[in-house]
């Protein structure tokens, strides 16, 4: 049963790393299709031994397809990988029974050297500046609409300022990017300021949303918190993914500054309020 499993898994990934070729550029293209081929050959040999053709999983061909649209090729084929390494595990119990399942898991390992080494992916070129982009807007915007919240006590208000602040703060952060890439001697320093600008007006939206939408400034200011939580999980999920990092460790630390800075605006809006008597 085990080696079905494994073969029907070749199949698979040979009808992912097929279908990402036809994407890719050029450079990357080559070695998607070898690999690809590769994938066959191991589906051929599981073959040997248990005498079946195994259908490839429809289901899990669209949905790294998908991935790799939203996400780029390399965050497909990193998912990929993640599955890779489990079956390395599986592939190390049956060697004893099937001396083949090693030279299976030795190509496996080369794959992956092969992979991070190919990918030239321009989104994974310029993560540093989404990054920087992402990690200030959930930091000052977070702390500037939890301050306006509860100084203004009025969910327009606050939202048309945030979006104010966001689109001026998204500008200054592009353009400081651009100068600093460009002294740099970066041969691109426009390319870093667009995705670091993109990234921070992107994060911004997503925090101010609630403020157009809701009426209420708790269930806004509440709202806005939980968005921020969403913008931090999934762009630290991309990054951990990626970079091969640790998942948690990033979230707890971009999460508990994001969330203190919030907390502080949140006490310097009260401070505000009460010692200036603002009324809205």
């Amino acid at each position: 049963m085990d080696l079905l499993k494994f073969q029907k898994e070749e199949i698979t990934e040979y009808e992912i790393y097929k279908k990402l070729a036809l994407k890719a550029r050029e450079e990357n293209k080559e070695v998607l299709e070898k690999i690809a081929n590769e994938e066959l050959k191991h589906y051929n040999k599981w073959k040997k031994y248990t005498g079946k053709d195994v259908k490839p999983s429809k289901a899990k061909i669209m949905a790294y397809v998908a991935i790799s649209k939203i996400f780029g090729i390399t965050f497909a084929i990193k998912m990929m990988e993640g599955g890779e390494a489990k079956a390395q595990k599986n592939y190390e119990a049956i060697m004893e029974k099937i001396p083949e399942a090693e030279e299976i898991l030795k190509e496996e390992t080369q794959h992956e050297r092969l992979l991070i080494n190919m990918i030239d992916e321009e989104r994974i070129n310029y993560i540093g500046s989404m990054v920087l982009g992402v990690n200030d807007a959930i930091v000052e915007i977070t702390g500037t609409l939890a301050g306006l919240t509860f100084a203004l006590q009025n969910t327009k208000i606050v939202g048309m300022a945030g979006l104010i602040t966001g689109i001026a703060a998204s500008l200054s952060m592009a353009s400081s990017e651009y100068l600093s890439k460009k002294s740099e001697g970066e041969t691109k320093p426009g390319k870093s300021a667009f995705y670091t600008g993109m990234a921070y007006i992107m994060a911004v939206f997503m925090l101010i949303l609630p403020y157009f939408i809701l009426n209420a400034y708790i269930h806004a200011f509440a709202f806005m918190i939980f968005d921020a939580i969403i913008v931090i999980a999934i762009f630290i999920f991309f990054i951990a993914v990626v970079k091969e990092e640790n998942f948690k460790k990033l979230f707890g630390e971009m999460l508990f500054i994001s969330m203190g800075i919030a907390f502080i605006s949140f006490l310097i809006g009260m401070l505000a309020r009460m010692a200036l008597n603002v009324e809205v």
